[in-house]
């Protein structure tokens, strides 16, 4: 791999400014100057310096987000904010995006990756990931809610939804929801089907992988490597 796309796809520096940190000798490779940013190298095998700091290579990065209400599940919106700008610094320059979506005011677990033949597998219905959701309601859900949210509900549009788990908390005011599939609005409209009105909606697992509760709304963190190779099972 070439020292300038390794440190660009590390979000670490532009193509130019790669260059620039060549010819300045702010770039080590072994011990050595690199004076070169077109010169390959193996970032598994060699140590690689930038500015001082020693490069731990990562082919793909990804990271668990706790989105807050009013941000887009989107890279850019000509409107309102996007997920995206709640990262920081390098992360921003790596061209991470969203895996799936989340509305824009349901907040929780979202994961965001620059590996795209991954988001597509994990995304696709025949993979059956189960994603569960905390929701409250307007009003106590009805009786029965339980048999045709497994039976499958169908929407408004005439769209049978895939078999559904809820689980009720006490008083049936609301509950977890477990979903295989992401249609648009889906549970809101699963809700709706049943004369009720979805108040709060916060995703907090996607497959194996967990909210981490230590995260307030707006933060985020690189997924360990459990969590990552969890996804990666799907590919």
């Amino acid at each position: 791999m070439r020292i300038d796309k390794l440190l660009s796809d590390m979000g670490l520096a532009t193509r130019s400014e790669a260059r620039a940190a060549c010819k300045s000798g702010q770039v080590l490779v072994d011990g050595a100057p690199a004076r070169d940013s077109s010169s390959h190298v193996d970032p598994e095998r060699q140590s690689i310096v930038f500015r001082g700091r020693e490069i731990s290579y990562r082919r793909y990065t990804y990271v668990m987000l706790n989105k807050p209400e009013g941000y887009v599940s989107a890279t850019e919106d000509s409107k309102l904010p996007v997920v995206t700008e709640l990262l920081d610094g390098e992360l921003r320059k790596m061209e991470l995006f969203p895996v799936g979506r989340l509305d824009r005011d349901t907040t929780g677990l979202m994961i965001l990756t620059n590996n795209g033949p991954l988001a597509h597998r994990v995304l696709s219905p025949k993979h059956h990931v189960p994603k569960v959701y905390r929701f409250t309601a307007a009003e106590p859900m009805a009786e029965g809610v339980e048999e045709k949210f497994r039976d499958g509900v169908t929407l408004a549009d005439g769209y049978e939804c895939k078999s559904a788990q809820i689980v009720l908390d006490e008083g049936r005011m609301g509950g977890l929801i477990t979903l295989t599939e992401g249609k648009y609005h889906q549970i809101k409209r699963m809700v709706a089907s049943t004369h009720n009105r979805v108040v709060t909606l916060e995703r907090i697992s996607f497959g194996d992988i967990e909210l981490d509760t230590a995260l307030a709304r707006g933060e985020y963190r690189l997924l360990t490597a459990e969590e990552i190779a969890s996804l990666e099972k799907h590919m």
